[in-house]
């Protein structure tokens, strides 16, 4: 089947199971409904998508990557940094050498550093399917932030132990020192490549656009275009392409805080960004569902390969391995908030112990998605002799069993789970986008009044308009400050759409300072230059128009 085939029925795909997600009310996650609709094709049809690992890499991963590294919001990654490398590495090490041992004792047949492979296969999470599971509850912000951050670098930790395990695989040895440096170089260097690109490329945006003008399509495009190519330049000088993509996303972040695009591009990419998402998130599962015929298809061979022929066997397997990874996480998560907990007593209101609920939580919010397949598809066909890779087929086997629990297991327990469960300080930020709302509005003002100052000599109306542009935020300010006195209303449109932006301006800036400041978190910040933007829109056309 060619591309274009394939590129058409994943995004119809894409459309209608999201269409039937809704239609069911949520009861069934969107995710397990895509995986469902991708056997069916592989089942019903010759779709016959021959995935290759490193092209589904490099396709699906960047973007994704990138634009989490974007959004997630920084002030959390900082407050929350302990808990969220503890859970990126300090847990992806432990499943590794745990699950790892646990499958050699399972599967003498299956060598121990294929073991290993397997086992650094299955300790990235994705956070992208375990949100999906729980979209009619709400979820505690900082649970949220946590697998959110976990999500951002485990990736990068597990397929580096994949390629440490896979190597020795290969070639029978195991070069410590040399292998620790290049641990040490594929985290440093992609984190490095990745924030240097992205300044780079912004930095050139800005350069030419304040030559011959900024032009919404083009700066689009070379958006979309950064991740890629801090992926494929991390990749080339053998650094954690992963670290890469993420790091030129946080770093896109930090410069969207300058504000020196456009409104109207601002909300044109943000479009554009949100709509791939949403077609590369559920084509992955898609395509994930179309492997599984296949992947069954080969369950025999797997069953002999292992010692243990029978469907039951190798259900056990996929359970064992499913219930080790749970036990390990639940008891790594229930020891890192007791630390916590006792670290800052007073703060948690002398609660010494961890709640379950939420411990339980974390623990089954911790779904395996694609990357885990596609790592698992991605292990060698042939030794460097010619012979077959061994336990191959049982590996993947196993990964796709270890998914599907995974996915299951969430979508029925995270929903009762979360319901009614808070973190020990569960941050509450209205008071500081309240704080921040006010700050902008008088910032307007201010700005509004220099505007009268300036134009009120050359002609009446303008004093008007700046009198009913100024009673816009005087109401605002009297909303948000009981104390705060409205001006009476007065003016010509035209004129009050002009000074709107002007107004909207001196708003931008405030926020922008506010963030540079920490006195606001990024995620606030870009909340309220969002809606800046889409205000500064209509009112900027309807001047012009």
């Amino acid at each position: 089947m060619n591309a274009i085939t394939i590129i058409l029925v994943l995004i119809v795909g894409v459309v209608v199971t999201h269409w039937f997600s809704r239609a069911l009310g949520g009861r069934i996650a969107l995710p397990l409904v895509q995986i469902a609709a991708g056997a069916a094709i592989g089942l019903t049809t010759s779709f016959g998508v021959k995935l290759e690992p490193e092209m589904f890499f490099v396709l699906f991963l960047p973007p994704l990557l990138f634009l989490d590294g974007w959004r997630v919001p920084k002030q959390d990654l900082q407050d929350n940094a302990v808990t969220i490398l503890a859970l990126a590495f300090g847990l992806v090490f432990l499943t590794v050498l745990g699950v790892g041992l646990l499958l050699n004792l399972m599967i003498p047949a299956m060598p121990l550093p294929v073991c290993f492979a397997l086992a650094a296969v299955l300790s990235p999470t994705d956070v992208v399917a375990a949100t999906a599971m729980v979209t009619n509850v709400p979820i505690p912000r900082r649970v949220l932030r946590i697998l959110e951050g976990e999500a951002l670098f485990n990736d990068a930790s597990g397929l580096v132990c994949l390629r440490l395990a896979v190597t020795v695989a290969m070639t029978g040895t195991f070069p410590i020192w040399s292998s620790i440096a290049d641990l040490v170089w594929a985290a440093a260097g992609g984190i490095a490549i990745g924030l240097a690109f992205s300044r780079m490329i912004s930095l050139a945006k800005m350069w030419i656009a304040r030559r011959i003008g900024e032009d919404t399509s083009s700066q689009i495009l070379i958006s979309l275009l950064t991740p890629y190519g801090a992926y494929l330049l991390a990749d080339a000088v053998h650094g954690s392409p992963v670290l890469a993509a993420v790091a030129a996303g946080i770093m896109m972040s930090r410069i969207e805080l300058s504000a020196q695009t456009l409104a109207v591009t601002r909300i044109r990419r943000n479009a554009v960004w949100e709509t791939l998402q949403f077609a590369l998130n559920g084509s992955i599962f898609l395509l994930l569902g179309e492997q599984l015929p296949g992947i069954v298809a080969r369950l025999h061979a797997s069953s002999v390969e292992s010692g243990h022929a029978g469907l039951g066997w190798l259900a056990m397997y996929v359970l064992a391995v499913s219930v080790a990874l749970a036990v390990l996480r639940f008891g790594w998560v229930w020891v890192s908030i007791t630390i916590w907990l006792r670290r800052h007593a007073e703060q948690a209101g002398g609660r010494r112990k961890p709640d379950w609920r939420l411990t339980l939580a974390m623990s089954t919010a911790g779904v395996r998605g694609a990357v885990t397949l596609a790592g698992a598809l991605s292990l060698p066909l042939a030794l460097p002799d010619g012979a077959p890779f061994p336990s191959r087929d049982l590996a993947i086997l196993i990964a796709a069993g270890v998914i599907l629990v995974s996915l299951l297991l969430a979508n029925a327990s995270l929903p009762s789970l979360l319901r009614g469960v808070s973190m020990p300080l569960e941050p509450h930020p209205d008071q500081q986008e309240r704080d921040a709302r006010i700050e902008a509005a008088k910032a307007a003002i201010a700005a509004l009044a220099r505007a009268g100052a300036v134009d009120g000599g050359a002609k009446g109306d303008s004093l008007a308009a700046v009198a009913q542009v100024a009673d816009y935020y005087q109401h605002r300010l009297a909303q948000l400050q009981p104390e705060a006195q409205a001006l009476t209303p007065a003016g010509t449109l035209h004129e009050e759409e002009r000074l709107h932006v002007v107004g909207l301006t001196a708003e931008r800036a405030a926020i922008v300072n506010l963030a540079r400041g920490h006195r606001i978190t990024a995620d606030l910040a870009h909340k309220l230059l969002r809606e800046i933007d889409l205000a500064e829109e209509a009112f900027q056309t309807a001047a012009d128009g």
